[in-house]
């Protein structure tokens, strides 16, 4: 099929051989990842800043900052569960991503308001834009490309991906020098006005996107498909037995922690949880042979991307206080902001992703293993063995009072490397075997995996406080060595549950 067969004459244009859809969703992203980076480079430092002084914070400890941290930013990420299904089943993902950018556009200005209320209810606003707006605008960036065009659908998210760190490696600077040095609300107040710049394109760029994410309907005779009350995905949990299994299971367990360990906040989310895994089901059993295998290989790979953002989200979180608190930020007379380390991750991102996605296709020439779980289990290992560099920066702590920047630095920079060999790659691999009618719930789900990353992160972040951060990167560096070798030692049966999906991306 070639896409004069679907495609209208002013969205067929295309620059430097992609369609220009791709370039409003770069820029759209491009924006709201400034809004959200630009707030999460200071959201901790402000938590922790002291009351009373010049540019004071909330004035909460180290260990209760990063468990609201890790709470925040999971719920930012799980979101987008009912975020993916409200665009498969009620508006389409092209209006969800605009109904997301309207309450970022409200979160980020509500927080530039110097008020406690202000504070909680602009962090809720952002939950539930990037909700609706995360999965859905990466799953449009699949629909541009037709499905014998995967490697060219490869190299479109690394551009994506550009966008999304020019906007990270921009808000970090000025965002973080802003509430570091002028005041931590209007920094805030700043990332909101690059939100509504983004809104602003996208609102442009419609003409461009007119044939992706439009609301998919089920074609499926009535009879197969069955009554609307059904289709329902919540009351469809409890009419098979697997669903309803796996939906009490997981509710129990999150009763016994509640019950037995005493952690209410923990048992509620796990029972939260519960309905995700009840739906992930049902999604499960809505396939034929091959979805389902192929369906079954995604969650599988859920854990991979959970164990890596669980480990790499200590940067906006432990990373970021250990800047603050313990590493020597003087350069000559000039103080570097701590916030502005936040950046790092992104610049590099800028400086490698294309020397990694060349680096791929040179390894793919040679006819060497080059499937998507395969990069993803490389990406956990090399980013894992950045937190050895921490592990020395802790050391040298120990001894000197102070470790040097170039320690974070360095493991910035493995972290950069094993996010550009996994990350882009996981999207991207998750396009392509998803059902079209559950793309939207499936990058959801991707998005609700990174969050429960980002709690792990929030979990080890807080315990740092009693085991110290040295046992904290020593462990983490070789439980994603371990980890990653073992999904190098199952790829095989892994790759089979894939049915050839990525072999157009071969060609």
């Amino acid at each position: 099929m070639n896409n004069q067969h679907h495609l209208t004459k002013t969205n067929q244009m295309t620059i430097l051989g992609h369609p220009i859809g791709l370039y409003i969703l770069f820029l759209t992203e491009m924006w709201e990842r400034f809004s959200y980076y630009g707030m999460r480079a200071i959201l901790v430092l402000y938590i922790v800043a002291e009351v009373g002084v010049e540019n004071s914070g909330l004035g909460w400890s180290n260990q209760d900052a990063l468990a609201l941290y890790g709470w925040y930013t999971m719920f930012v990420y799980v979101a987008s569960i009912p975020g993916g299904i409200i665009a498969d089943k009620i508006l389409g993902q092209k209006k969800s991503v605009f109904v997301g950018g309207m309450l970022l556009v409200a979160g980020h200005s509500v927080l530039a308001i110097t008020s406690l209320w202000a504070f909680y209810t602009g962090l809720v606003l952002i939950v539930m834009g990037v909700g609706m707006l995360k999965p859905n605008i990466s799953t449009m960036v699949g629909g541009l490309y037709p499905k014998d065009q995967q490697n060219k659908r490869d190299m479109g998210f690394y551009i994506f991906y550009m966008g999304i760190n020019l906007g990270a490696a921009a808000s970090a600077l000025i965002v973080g020098y802003i509430g570091e040095t002028i005041g931590w609300h209007y920094g805030f107040g700043l990332a909101g006005i690059g939100m509504l710049l983004g809104q602003l394109t996208y609102w442009y760029g419609q003409k461009y996107l007119i044939h992706v994410g439009n609301l998919v309907i089920d074609k499926r005779d009535q009879d197969k498909k069955g009554p609307w009350w059904e289709n329902n995905l919540i009351f469809s949990i409890f009419k098979s037995k697997n669903s309803l299994i796996g939906f009490l299971i997981t509710f129990l367990l999150g009763m016994m922690v509640w019950v037995f360990i005493g952690l209410l906040d923990y048992g509620l989310l796990i029972m939260g949880l519960a309905f995700a895994v009840g739906v992930a089901i049902v999604v499960y059993n809505d396939g034929n042979k091959v979805e389902k295998d192929r369906i079954l290989v995604t969650y599988l790979s859920f854990l991979i991307i959970i164990v890596f953002w669980g480990s790499f989200e200590q940067a906006g979180g432990l990373l970021n206080v250990y800047a603050k608190q313990k590493t020597d930020l003087l350069i000559g007379n000039f103080f570097v902001p701590a916030s502005w380390f936040q950046s790092v991750n992104a610049i590099f991102i800028l400086i490698f992703a294309t020397l990694v996605g060349s680096f791929w296709v040179w390894w793919r020439n040679r006819n060497r293993e080059s499937s998507s779980l395969f990069k993803m289990a490389i990406g956990v290992i090399i980013m894992g063995w950045g937190f050895f560099f921490m592990s020395a920066a802790s050391i040298q702590y120990e001894a000197e009072g102070l470790s040097s920047m170039y320690w974070l630095v360095l493991a910035y920079l493995f972290h950069t490397i094993g996010e550009l060999c996994a990350s882009p790659v996981a999207l991207s691999f998750i396009t392509k075997l998803a059902p079209e009618r559950w793309v939207a719930f499936m990058m959801g789900a991707y998005f609700a995996s990174t969050g429960l990353g980002n709690k792990v992160a929030g979990i080890l972040g807080e315990s740092a406080t009693e085991i110290g951060e040295f046992a904290i990167f020593t462990g983490i560096a070789v439980f994603c060595t371990i980890f990653g070798l073992l999904v190098l030692f199952i790829i095989k049966p892994l790759k089979r549950l894939t049915h050839n999906a990525e072999t157009f991306s071969y060609k």
